[in-house]
């Protein structure tokens, strides 16, 4: 593990702590390792003072479940990305739910832009229509051609729509690659060990 990289050092446990539905899960001797060289780091940088950095070796020997290891590193490795250092430093510090409403984000914007590309074309295609149905005799409705655009730009919306799920799941997994490539070119860890 790096010294002072938080997206190898999260990739270093078997579960990642920062993960609510792992924090009752048992941790192992590797995960408290981790948290140890940590705690190590963090007392040689005179980021703890001794006192700390006992009380909390203390707190690792009693340490059961993930949930237990989480607090014994919050305020020592960023738990989640830091926009200041670029988007890459942030998706490598991701964890799986920074990951999920990331892509929820992705999903929500889409849904936006599928709804501007439904009513811009909507209302300019009716105006146009209605403007050019007005004759020497007054209103000549034609053939209502925007019902065609209407038709195309819709059929775009209901999808994203009723995909939401899929979508977001393909965009998790779009961005686990990305992470996993941002974490290489890192240096960290992009495996479990």
């Amino acid at each position: 593990m790096p010294s002072h990289d938080p997206a190898a050092t999260w990739a270093s446990f078997t579960h990642d702590p920062r993960v609510k539905a792992n924090a009752g899960l048992r941790a192992g001797d590797a995960d408290r390792d981790v948290v140890l060289r940590v705690l190590g780091e963090a007392y040689a940088d005179g980021r703890l003072t001794r006192e700390e950095h006992d009380e909390r070796a203390a707190g690792l020997a009693s340490a059961r479940t993930f949930g237990d290891l989480r607090p014994l590193l919050d305020d020592l490795v960023p738990t989640t990305p830091a926009p200041a250092r670029g988007r890459s430093a942030a998706l490598a510090l991701a964890s799986p739910d920074d990951l999920r409403r990331m892509a929820a984000r992705e999903w929500e914007s889409d849904r936006r832009s599928a709804v501007l590309a439904f009513i811009g074309p909507t209302l300019i295609c009716w105006a146009v229509w209605v403007a050019t149905s007005f004759g020497d005799g007054g209103f000549e409705p034609y053939f209502p051609w925007p019902l065609i655009v209407m038709a195309a730009t819709g059929f775009h919306l209901v999808r994203t729509l009723v995909s939401r799920q899929e979508l977001i799941t393909a965009e998790v997994e779009r961005l686990e690659r990305r992470q996993a490539k941002a974490l290489r070119n890192r240096g960290g860890r992009g495996s479990r060990p």
